[in-house]
């Protein structure tokens, strides 16, 4: 099993539409609301960046949209990027993975990037990235959020003195020696 090296910045980023359009359940397949959607989408990845240490920029484009200001919102571990009018989630991808590119080359930062987009994978792959499709991504958060869940059950009681915790013959023994017998 390869280990991670923790001293390393990690990066991911993620296509927001292209994730959200593989999420079977997600609202926007329920209901059609893209901004319950989008918000679900961004809270699990928030929640995620939180659990797994590492820093997450997700993306969404305003190709079509009157945006005419790229905008950033900054939620703890995680960034989120609205793209403007005429530019494209790959394209503001492709740059990011560029201004990280020395950082990759020199080994202090893994960047990875989630879109099921064939063409994207390859470009992010040759500017350092390593990709990794929707369907891994959520199989990665549902993973986090397990092993999570495991980590916050109820603990068993655990009782309160250190002699209720010594094994029967031990006590014993205590109780003998405290008595002087």
């Amino acid at each position: 099993m390869k280990m991670r090296d923790h001293s390393r910045t990690r990066v991911l980023v993620v296509d927001g539409y292209n994730i959200l359009n593989a999420l079977a359940s997600s609202p926007l397949k329920q209901s059609g609301a893209l901004a319950d959607a989008r918000d679900a989408l961004a809270d699990r990845l928030e929640d995620y960046a939180g659990f797994s240490g590492q820093r997450i920029v997700l993306v969404f484009d305003a190709w079509l949209s009157d945006r005419k200001l790229r905008t950033r919102e900054e939620r703890g571990a995680m960034t989120i990027v609205f793209t403007r009018k005429g530019e494209t989630a790959d394209h503001y991808i492709e740059r990011l993975c560029d201004s990280y590119a020395q950082e990759v080359a020199y080994g202090r930062m893994e960047l990875r990037v989630a879109t099921s987009d064939n063409v994207e994978q390859t470009v992010v792959f040759g500017r350092g990235a390593t990709r990794i499709s929707a369907r891994e991504l959520l199989y990665e958060l549902d993973s986090a959020r397990k092993t999570r869940a495991g980590h916050l059950a109820p603990a068993k009681a655990v009782k309160g003195t250190l002699m209720d915790r010594l094994p029967e013959d031990v006590r014993r023994r205590l109780e003998e020696m405290r008595r002087g017998q």
